[in-house]
């Protein structure tokens, strides 16, 4: 194999690695905003039931 048919091989590699790592990045930020809105939604059910001991 030539060193250009080699380089090519390389180039191939590296972005298919690039494109799976890319992939399970969006996947983990998808995760996490699900998480955040979660943590969001149990912040204001709580915010209300403190409110609501208040009265």
């Amino acid at each position: 194999m030539s060193a250009v048919d080699e380089n090519r091989v390389d180039l191939f590699a590296t972005f298919v690695s690039l494109t799976a790592e890319a992939a399970e990045l969006r996947i983990r930020v998808t995760e996490l905003r699900q998480e955040l809105a979660d943590l969001g939604e149990r912040m204001n059910v709580i915010s209300t039931a403190l409110r609501s001991t208040r009265s």
